[in-house]
């Protein structure tokens, strides 16, 4: 029988693609990143780079590889909360998909904390430790950046037991941190918030009655509790009921099993339900006799917090800074090879705006973030100049990093259109895993409070004005303007201080953001070689545009070897 039907039309299968045919996307993302290659290269002894880069390959190739899909699978199979076994026993235990061990274990190969705390490896990096180690959890928060949570709450743990334990604990429990064997890796913890409290760490209510020795009986909720399956975990409570704020607050390490074996008596009542970093166990605990060591001296328990919230500080810089260089690079790779009008996505100029915006964002944060880790390196040695700068740089970083972070990935987003919204690939994931980066140690006001008190009770803004006066002296065509601008912010610093405390407040936050905007043009000015100057002085003339007001004017674009400079991304 004959028919009228006309045939099929026939599309020609290279016209009918999402991405052209010369997309590669990255295959490691440690020798992709320019930016990172070059500053560790030049800010690690020959030693240090030699010992490192090799597990840095070898991380990057997991990072943009098999890190991927573990991360993606990790995020979309959560842990679980099994409260009782098949016999009505109460077990409390939080069950992970298999992808999170396989995370850990890449974590773990990849000696992020052994370069940080094997003894050997300690004293010989000592001046570096800090570079080296971050520099491992920068290119595995770039694909997964929930474990990274727990892991900076294991680093934060390590410190404080370094600091404050006594000897046998040291011995004991560092050795779990610093294995290279996963079966005996220890993770860690701090339960510091409550439902009264909140970030009012001092209307906390949680009691520790004492039993014997060093050893207490905590009672009470724990509001929020990350990484709640931790092994080690460090929880504040008070002694004395009677005494109110933090300086009511001691500080004890509650151990997962007791010195018998059996389990220490905690139960979690629900894990939370978040809108992202879905792959670790946030939850709310109850503590029933829980028992706890006593750290350090009764009532000083906040003053050793502060210790582990200052690492968790860099931690979520560290994760905000990758995390947005992640969505902006996987942004980038897609405008290389998607055609649109008769020409690739990153030949339009607006388009070429908007990377050099985002582009420029991204790199001033790459150097605010390792000059606030340089600064905790230097600290941790008895640098006391340092000490001062990082009482004010380090929740400066973390404030600045975050929301920042939360906009570059954001806009990376929407520069891929509808196909950046599909949970299939990895910018939903790190959109939702972003976002909680402005509110976890300390959200965006609680930071300026931080940073009035950092310039009452210390030197820092002293010595920040003197590092950003020391930089304009470097450069003979942005000097004199940086140190106009330095100070009229200094002049401002002046005022506000003698206004009321409400007028002091609200003033402070556009104060910060100049001083931040312009400390990050200074660095950039203190890292500029032979070959970072093709990153750099771009992102140098943005930001200084961005910090002056002006009148509309015609807006030159980058051309597509410019952006391609910026963005110091092989692929």
């Amino acid at each position: 029988m004959k028919t009228n039907l006309s045939p099929l039309p026939v599309y020609p299968q290279e016209k009918n693609l999402v991405l052209n045919k010369n997309f590669r996307p990255s295959d490691n993302f440690f020798n992709s990143d320019n930016i990172f290659k070059n500053y560790l290269k030049l800010n690690s002894s020959k030693e240090g780079f030699d010992y490192m880069s090799g597990k840095l390959d070898i991380l990057g190739k997991e990072a943009a590889g098999k890190m991927n899909e573990l991360s993606l699978l990790a995020d979309k199979f959560g842990p679980e909360l099994i409260k009782r076994n098949y016999l009505g026993e109460t077990i409390n235990e939080i069950r992970f998909h298999p992808s999170y061990q396989e995370l850990m274990k890449i974590a773990v190969k990849s000696e992020m904390f052994r370069v940080k705390w094997e003894p050997s490896l300690r004293k010989k990096f000592n001046t570096e430790k800090q570079l080296l180690g971050f520099g491992a959890g920068y290119i595995y928060a770039l694909s997964e950046c929930g474990q990274f949570c727990p892991l900076c709450m294991t680093d934060g743990v390590a410190q404080l037991i370094h600091l404050f334990c006594e000897e046998e604990d040291k011995k004991r429990l560092l050795a779990h941190i610093y294995t290279d064997n996963t079966d005996e890796f220890y993770t860690g913890a701090m339960f510091l918030t409550e439902k009264t409290g909140g970030s009012d760490v001092g209307a906390n209510i949680a009691t520790a009655t004492h039993k014997e020795g060093k050893y207490y009986l905590l009672n009470g909720e724990k509001w929020f509790c990350s990484n709640a399956n931790a092994d080690i975990i460090f929880a504040l409570a008070r002694t004395d009921s009677g005494i109110k704020g933090t300086k009511g607050l001691s500080i004890f390490m509650v151990e997962k099993k007791l010195p018998s074996g059996d389990t220490n008596p905690m139960e979690t009542i629900r894990i939370k339900d978040k809108l992202g970093v879905r792959s670790m166990a946030s939850a709310e605990c109850i503590l029933t006799d829980t028992v706890g060591k006593l750290v350090g001296n009764e009532l000083e328990g906040f003053k050793i917090m502060v210790e582990m919230i200052n690492i968790s500080r860099l931690y979520n810089s560290v994760a905000a800074l990758a995390s947005s260089r992640r969505a902006l690079i996987e942004a980038y790779q897609f405008l290389c090879n998607r055609e649109t009008f008769e020409k690739t996505a990153v030949e339009h100029a607006l388009i070429r705006t908007k990377l050099t915006e985002l582009g420029a964002l991204n790199v001033a944060n790459f150097y605010l973030v390792w000059r606030t880790i340089k600064s905790f390196e230097l600290s941790d040695n008895g640098n006391e100049r340092e000490k001062h700068l990082l009482r004010i740089i380090n929740p400066m970083t973390k404030k600045w990093s975050a929301e920042t972070g939360v906009y570059i990935t954001r806009e990376s987003m929407e520069l891929m259109g509808g196909l950046g919204y599909i949970e299939d690939g990895v910018m939903p994931k790190i959109m939702r895993d972003v976002m909680v980066l402005p509110i976890w140690e300390g959200s965006g006001n609680i930071i300026i409070l931080d940073m009035l008190r950092a310039m009452s009770k210390s030197k820092g803004f002293e010595v920040i004005c003197d590092e950003i006066n020391k930089s304009a002296d470097k450069s003979a065509q942005h000097g004199n303007w940086i140190k106009k601008e330095l100070n009229k912010l200094i002049l401002f610093a002046e005022k506000i201080i003698k206004l009321p405390q409400d007028e002091v407040e609200a003033s402070a936050k556009p104060f910060f953001e100049k001083l931040t905007s312009l400390y990050q043009i200074t660095l950039l000015i203190d890292n500029i070689n032979n070959e970072s100057n093709q990153w750099i002085l771009p992102a140098l003339n943005y930001l200084k545009g961005k910090y002056i007001p002006s009148e509309l004017t015609e807006v030159t674009p980058l051309s597509v070897r410019e952006v391609k400079e910026l963005i110091a991304w092989g692929f």
